[in-house]
């Protein structure tokens, strides 16, 4: 009985996972109680938000512990801020609490993101020593009886998922997208609806709100893809693991003690890991909220058939990158040209990068780029509108690599794709190979588009900068060829899956098509057979402990 009791409560070195027996139980009791309120509608829907609302509350418990007081604190707050934006008439009100919301958010996120390495940079930088203080482990530590460090800091799973929904609400109210929900509840289901809470994909308010208040519906079909979606994503969730394990995460821990060839195939396996790993996450939650009636948009849109770094940029993490597109880059001008604020926001990252180099020669070697940049523009006017286009795009990116934590790596990563996809704008004028058919081209395009991604993710995976520079010299170290055969023959499982799983990713959209349609023919009474034997196939590919999903601890 004291096992069972440990076992629903939170323990912070087993949150609970999609790929956990109890995960699986625990939906199949919740489907089980929601199919006696599905039908209530009109007011009465409310029971069925409420219920929701609890098992995604405990659900977040499960995951995160005390940091549930941060949830509710950012849904009572932006709840009641949406409030007041859609009664005043005043548009100068609505915007101080339009900047109180987004600057709460911020705020929030910059704290626990952010505060460590700003006081460690700080430090460095001023040479002074002042001292970290986690003031959310003091007051845990002390009314929950919780056991954190309060030197270090801790981080809530998700929090910059749900933040930039809790944006987009207000953000929407603000410009007229949507409507205002009706009570708090509804708000509060919006916010934290369980499966995509903590890992996306991001819900922007226009896109869901509404789905609130239609009666249940779920035909036969959309059944089966649900089905099909949480089924394919375990699948992918355990070959990146099994991939991570065999092979990717040793090499990357340790570049030296590895061949170029071997850091080759771990760089161009951890592209496939992280993808699979992610998109599996959004899989499963797609599939999970559609058996609830409820449908999220895709958030990968198969990412390495993309021929250039901007297709690729639309065809990955897709709620992040309609999001920025959406709240940040139109906001900043655009394609239409820079405004004050794009050079506000570029401004606050020169600073953040000054604090994360920790040195004042770096913020000179930036002004002095910029400076020379816009004397440029103000002597040629083609200039002037190529500079203020990339200007918002570098932003958008950079925001973008920092979005996913305080590293200077993630900020060189989130540079060069935003460098690339610069480039790649100016090729577009001259390209001999623009809306070419020649299949050929199309599959070098799409090589180099994947060795490039590939590349900048030598930066996203490495510890340090230090480990991503070894790795970068052993790539670029001597090949020899006798080599080859032998440490290809040592990978030769790992390797013939990873073919495999590239091989599926790029299939034909033809073939794909008709694996749907042969998946919507199956009989509903034989999913429950087909599920156990994906179980038992997959079973042989787990490890003996569930690995994270990587975007936990973004």
């Amino acid at each position: 009985m004291k096992d069972i009791l440990n076992i629903l409560f939170y323990s912070q070195n087993e949150p609970l996972l999609f790929t956990h027996l109890f995960f699986w139980i625990f939906l199949l009791v919740v489907l089980l109680f929601y199919s006696f309120l599905y039908n209530l509608q009109g007011k009465k829907y409310q029971w069925k938000i409420l219920f929701l609302l609890l098992v995604s509350f405990y659900f977040y418990y499960k995951t995160s512990g005390v940091f549930i007081i941060l949830l509710w604190y950012v849904i009572i707050a932006d709840y009641f801020i949406g409030k007041k934006i859609n009664q005043s008439s005043n548009s100068k009100i609505k915007k101080w609490w339009l900047a109180l919301s987004i600057c709460n958010s911020l705020m929030l996120l910059g704290y626990f993101k952010y505060s460590q390495f700003i006081v460690e940079s700080v430090n460095q930088l001023f040479h002074t020593s002042y001292s970290y203080v986690n003031y959310f482990s003091i007051f845990s530590n002390t009314f929950f009886n919780t056991h954190f460090d309060i030197d270090k800091l801790i981080f809530p799973v998700g929090i910059s998922f749900f933040l930039f929904q809790t944006m987009s609400y207000v953000i929407d109210i603000y410009q007229q997208k949507t409507q205002p929900v009706r009570s708090i509840i509804d708000y509060g289901f919006y916010v934290c609806f369980f499966p995509h809470l903590v890992a996306g994909p991001i819900v922007k308010a226009h896109d869901f709100i509404y789905q609130i208040y239609l009666p249940y519906q779920l035909t036969i079909e959309e059944f089966k893809q649900a089905w099909w979606l949480i089924m394919k994503g375990l699948s992918k969730k355990i070959i990146a693991d099994f991939l991570a394990i065999q092979m990717i995460d040793k090499i990357f821990d340790n570049p030296n003690y590895f061949t170029a060839y071997e850091n080759f195939l771990a760089i161009i396996g951890y592209s496939y890991q992280v993808y699979a790993d992610f998109s599996g996450y959004t899989d499963i939650a797609i599939g999970v909220a559609l058996l609830f009636g409820y449908r999220l948009k895709r958030n990968f849109n198969y990412p390495y058939k993309a021929q250039s770094p901007s297709e690729f940029w639309q065809r990955w993490h897709i709620s992040l990158s309609s999001w920025l597109k959406e709240y940040l880059y139109i906001p900043l001008g655009g394609n239409r040209g820079a405004t004050w604020a794009s050079y506000f926001v570029l401004c606050i990252i020169l600073v953040f990068m000054l604090l994360l180099f920790g040195n004042w020669w770096i913020l000179g070697i930036f002004a002095l780029v910029f400076l020379a940049m816009i004397g440029l523009s103000r002597w040629s006017e083609k200039f002037r509108r190529w500079f203020e286009r990339d200007v918002n795009i570098m932003v958008t990116m950079l925001l973008g690599g920092l979005w996913h934590g305080s590293s200077w790596l993630f900020v060189i990563w989130g540079g060069l794709n935003g460098l690339a996809v610069v480039l790649h704008k100016q090729w577009e004028n001259i390209s001999p190979f623009k809306n070419t058919n020649n299949r050929v081209v199309k599959f070098i395009l799409m090589l180099l588009t994947l060795l490039f991604i590939s590349f900048t993710r030598i930066f996203f995976r490495c510890p340090t900068l230090e480990n991503a520079m070894k790795m970068i010299d052993k790539l670029f170290s001597q090949w020899k060829a006798d080599y080859l055969w032998s440490i290809s023959w040592h990978y030769k499982e790992t390797l013939i899956l990873l073919v495999l799983m590239y091989f599926i990713h790029w299939m034909p959209e033809l073939w794909r098509e008709k694996l749907y349609q042969s998946i919507y023919k199956i009989p509903v009474y034989l999913l429950v057979p087909l599920t156990c034997l994906i179980v038992i196939v997959l079973y042989q590919l787990m490890s003996a402990e569930s690995k994270p999903f990587i975007y936990f601890q973004f």
